[in-house]
């Protein structure tokens, strides 16, 4: 019983730390799936985001659900003018040229949050941190559980937004086929930088559900390396296989952690995702359908 509860333990611990994983990622796949471009200045948007978070709650005194939209909001702006100002000017360039481009904006980004908030580790009060739920032989924090439920509640309304609505559904018709979306009179540049903006968001909030467990520096944009792993593994473009990926490279991590010699939790997203390219190189849940005209 006591290996078992250990190791339920491992898993949530696990999929608490994939869901921030499948987080980033989802905004890997959203960016990609609308202009094909991968933006790998993702995981330092969150940085971002969750510096801003706690700008508002630990200096402003604001409190922590309103200090969290402001956030939100101010990182979907910043991510909306990114796009408009900055990679709309390399749409139709070589991938390379897009990658450095973000790799170099994930510099600049890195810098200035060191310039404007420092470089050591802070961190602010939320209603989950040092709380604990006991469940039998288990003690689960709710920082880690407020980060499932978050994911969750997440992905739910993207969900609802891009089958529901009118701007998810040209969302999804400017990803298919942007000539066809703009002779239908679908605003496609626009539209572009609203996913930018939503990218930027969803970025913000996995900075935010991040917080009560890891303290914000400016070099936890790095965890967008392991998040671009989880979107691989998932299928690049598939956005539920995008968190599921980051949930299992989570849950790996955790085990790898604990049954394995020190140093294989560090390197274990990339050599699940060495596995992953040798086994089925399109993910495991690889969209088969081709863009629609």
């Amino acid at each position: 019983m006591e290996d078992a509860a250990r190791l339920l333990q491992l898993v949530v611990n696990g999929a608490a730390a994939g869901c921030i994983y499948g987080l980033i990622a989802l905004g890997f796949v959203l960016i990609y799936k609308a202009t094909e471009m991968v933006n790998f200045a993702q995981g330092d948007i969150m940085m971002l985001g969750g510096f801003v978070a706690y700008s508002a709650i630990a200096h402003w005194g604001v409190n922590y659900w309103v200090g969290g939209l402001i956030a939100i909001a101010a990182t979907a702006a910043f991510g909306y003018a990114l796009d408009a100002i900055v990679l709309r000017r390399v749409i139709g360039q070589p991938q390379f040229a897009v990658v450095m481009l973000t790799l170099g904006l994930g510099f600049i980004f890195r810098a200035a949050a060191g310039i404007t908030w420092g470089y050591d580790s802070v961190g602010f009060d939320t209603p989950f941190t040092n709380k604990t739920v006991k469940l039998g032989g288990l003690i689960l924090g709710d920082d880690n559980l407020s980060i499932i439920a978050g994911t969750v509640l997440l992905c739910g309304v993207l969900y609802l937004f891009f089958a529901k609505t009118r701007l998810g559904v040209a969302m999804q018709a400017s990803s298919q086929n942007q000539l066809a979306a703009y002779y239908m009179g679908i605003p496609v540049r626009n539209v572009f930088s609203m996913i930018w903006a939503i990218s930027a968001g969803v970025a913000a909030v996995a900075g935010i559900l991040l917080s009560p467990v890891s303290m914000i520096d400016v070099n936890m944009g790095f965890l967008g390396i392991k998040a671009f792993a989880a979107a691989v593994i998932g299928g690049f473009g598939s956005i539920p296989g995008s968190v599921i990926g980051g949930v299992f490279v989570g849950i790996v991590e955790q085990l790898a952690g604990y049954y394995l010699p020190a140093g294989f939790q560090e390197v274990t997203s990339n050599i699940v995702l060495l596995g992953m390219l040798f086994i089925r190189p399109q993910g495991l849940f690889a969209e088969r359908m081709g863009k629609r005209v």
